[in-house]
């Protein structure tokens, strides 16, 4: 008689986590030494887990706010439980919790404590919903590293791009406390701005929020993969001028490669995708596909394939993958790692505690 399978589940749930029973392997120093075994390996090092659709915005270059009937399916702690030990054999992953706006989830605190027993946990946020408290128990819970979303240096305009009043106090203060309420000096804090058409200008303004804050700051190419919308798009000197801010300031934390490659992105595209080998993403129905925009079209299920299934369909997925339309970070970022000076550029992130901007911040305890 077969099991079912919710049984199976809970038996390998139950021997991963026996087989990891070992908390050196949890502790920062084990986590980098099981993701530069991962890396060696050539096992995925990046996840996107969508842990809602629902958010508080409505951005106007993002669509997810309007899919209500997505909004409403989000994965279980127990899913959570399981996903994450599932996803330990790979190794340590470097795993960004996503949306909609993941801090509408009441649970979001038991949620990185879960993720953050295996692996390293990634968030990132409006801003809107973050108090000091919040910004004080996400650290303790367990998250790596927070990015608050700002892309215009002027209140005004970033509050029309968000469709929310305030939007920008609000994400400017989340900035200062998530820099405030750190506990350890991995844990960093990052002011992530999305390039569109219209804001290359306000990039150095962005730059000096962080700095003030004792934040790094890092950019996303929008795409049109989301919306089909070409007229967001960056204008095409945006990769000189933000290699030149990046030579002028010290917070800047984007890869060099990645940034010199947006203009590759915008004259036809990046080739060479490594979705499903590097990286990829998981949806709110526990769907595993190769990167957030194939989430339609999924190889796996995090909730009833094992381990070694899932990482299978990973590779079949990526062998016929020729995708070249988007530059985002999850990609961009992760693929810099296979150049040498990509590297080179990546390992005071990946296997240091320091910041790169006002390590004085940091609180200890």
């Amino acid at each position: 008689m077969s099991k079912s399978p919710s049984a199976s589940n809970a038996a390998i749930s139950g021997r991963l986590l026996a087989a990891l029973k070992d908390e050196d392997s949890l502790r920062p120093l084990g986590k980098r030494r099981r993701l530069f075994g991962a890396w060696l390996r050539r096992r995925p090092l990046w996840c996107a887990w969508q842990v809602t659709y629902r958010c508080n915005f409505r951005c106007r270059m993002c669509p997810y706010w309007r899919k209500s009937a997505e909004a409403e399916v989000q994965p279980s702690l127990e899913d959570f439980r399981l996903g994450s030990s599932k996803l330990s054999t790979f190794g340590s992953i470097l795993i960004s919790l996503a949306g909609g706006e993941p801090t509408v989830r009441g649970d979001l605190l038991d949620i990185i404590r879960i993720v953050s027993r295996h692996h390293f946990t990634f968030m990132t946020t409006n801003g809107y919903l973050v108090d000091r408290n919040l910004a004080r128990e996400l650290f303790r819970a367990g998250l790596w590293g927070a990015s608050v979303s700002i892309d215009f240096a002027d209140a005004a305009r970033h509050d029309a791009s968000r469709g929310r009043q305030g939007a920008f106090d609000r994400a400017a203060a989340a900035l200062e406390y998530l820099c405030a309420e750190r506990t350890a000096s991995h844990q960093r804090v990052n002011l992530m701005a999305t390039l569109m058409h219209d804001n290359l200008d306000d990039m150095e303004g962005l730059l000096k929020l962080a700095a003030n804050a004792g934040a790094n700051f890092m950019v996303q190419p929008y795409s049109a993969m989301k919306m089909g919308d070409k007229s967001f798009l960056p204008p095409r000197e945006s990769a000189g001028r933000l290699t030149e801010l990046h030579n002028r300031h010290k917070n800047f934390l984007s890869n060099r490669v990645f940034l010199e490659k947006i203009g590759e992105y915008l004259d036809g595209g990046v080739k060479g995708c490594a979705a499903g080998r590097a990286f990829f993403n998981i949806d709110t129905y526990m769907k595993i596909a190769i990167c957030v925009e194939n989430r339609a079209r999924p190889v796996a299920s995090l909730r009833d394939d094992p381990p070694e299934r899932i990482l299978r369909k990973l590779r079949e997925g990526a062998k016929g993958n020729d995708c070249a339309r988007c530059w985002y970070n999850c990609r961009g970022e992760v693929e810099s790692l296979g150049s040498i000076r990509g590297l080179i550029h990546a390992l005071p992130i990946y296997l240091t505690d320091s910041f790169k901007n006002n390590p004085s911040r940091v609180q200890k305890g």
